[in-house]
């Protein structure tokens, strides 16, 4: 029987991102391919009171360490220590889902990590110095330790092996998935309570500068001058550096764009199945988890034509150059007035995003855990 701990940190985050949707959906499938796996989940002091974990947590035994990220993180990636506690470094294996921070193993303890994306190391600008600094620690240490790393996609792996000294060996490429669609919300009901003016074209996603929204808004506002009624939504927290994406809203220009926050996953998922079309356009991109998400629930799409995204998305998505504003808007008023093209669209999307799935890749990472182990 195989036993493993493994890192929670995201789910109490602020904003958790894909790596807490990848945290949520991935630990409960192994279970599902693996009864018999032992999983025990960890987590740093948690010293902010209005974080809390998420429900599904309470179904496994769970570890708080002793100190909290700030104390631990540096202190794992530079001398690697303190080590985990008994109940943990007496496991077979650690697996920490993301190369922010390592913990250290035990002698004899097999290390697992996933590196979601490098944009600290390919678009560093769109990061804080001080998060370029601890991703930079993190990664080095994994390339260093880790026995093996997964990636989400080949253009990320294409990405590691580039940029590090890593073993080819040890890198293994595993797709991610969308979640099952809630399919509880009535979106116009949702819309209605939300605000959100109908019809919509979606954007989710935290409100950051690596997510190149203030081009999405001109772009937008550009395809808008031909008379579409359509509002643009923007969909998820506010993250570093929105204050450019604010400003650019401010200013006076055809249609409507809507801020929504952070959704509830049942008020998401209406949102996504509200949306005429749902527009992705990021300047570089590890996986992009909201690509699959539109898709699945036949929602048509328009994404950048970078990185990792034609990876997803296939003949299934419009793709567009990210840095032009005239390419991007071309493509939204396509969209929104080809009824054709925006069918078509829908029905590849559904039938590529079912080409993913979390239970497969559970299945996929028992199989790293099981050669690591037997290595």
């Amino acid at each position: 029987m195989t036993s493993v701990a493994f890192l929670i940190d995201p789910v109490f985050s602020h904003v958790p991102g894909g790596t807490g949707t990848y945290i949520q959906e991935l630990v409960p499938a192994l279970v599902r391919q693996d009864p018999g796996l032992k999983i025990s989940l960890f987590h740093a002091r948690v010293s902010d009171p209005r974080l809390s974990r998420a429900a599904w947590v309470e179904d496994y035994r769970v570890e708080e360490l002793a100190d909290g990220i700030r104390t631990l993180y540096p202190r794992w990636n530079l001398v690697g220590r303190p080590g985990l506690p008994a109940p943990l470094s007496t496991l077979d294996l650690v697996h920490a889902p993301s190369g922010v921070a390592i913990p250290p193993t035990a002698k004899g303890q097999r290390l697992v990590v996933t590196v979601h994306d490098l944009a600290f190391l390919v678009v560093p600008s769109f990061f804080p110095p001080k998060w370029r600094g601890v991703y930079r620690m993190g990664l080095r240490v994994a390339v260093r330790r880790a026995d093996a790393i997964i990636t989400p996609s080949r253009s990320t792996a294409e990405d590691l092996l580039s940029r590090t000294k890593v073993d080819p060996a040890r890198v293994h490429v595993i797709p991610e998935a969308a979640g099952a669609p809630d399919g509880g919300g009535d979106p116009a009901e949702v819309a209605t309570r939300l605000k959100i003016p109908r019809p919509y074209l979606l954007f989710v996603g935290t409100l950051e500068p690596r997510k190149n929204l203030v081009r999405l808004v001109r772009a937008y506002r550009r395809a808008a001058t031909s008379g579409i009624p359509h509002a643009l939504v923007l969909a998820g927290p506010l993250g570093w550096r929105h204050q450019s994406l604010l400003r650019e809203i401010a200013l006076a220009g055809p249609g409507e764009v809507v801020l929504t926050g952070r959704l509830s996953p049942s008020d998401l998922d209406a949102v996504y199945r509200g949306a005429a079309a749902f527009v992705y356009p990021p300047t570089y991109e590890g996986f992009g988890l909201p690509v699959l998400e539109a898709m699945s629930r036949g929602v048509p799409t328009i994404c950048s034509n970078t990185s990792s995204l034609p990876e997803v998305s296939g003949e299934a998505a419009v793709g567009v150059n990210p840095g032009s504003v005239r390419e991007m808007a071309a493509a939204i008023e396509a969209v929104l007035t080809d009824q054709g093209l925006a069918d078509r669209l829908a029905a590849r999307g559904r039938t590529r995003a079912q080409r993913f799935s979390w239970d497969e890749t559970a299945r996929l990472t028992l199989q790293v855990y099981e050669k690591t182990l037997t290595r």
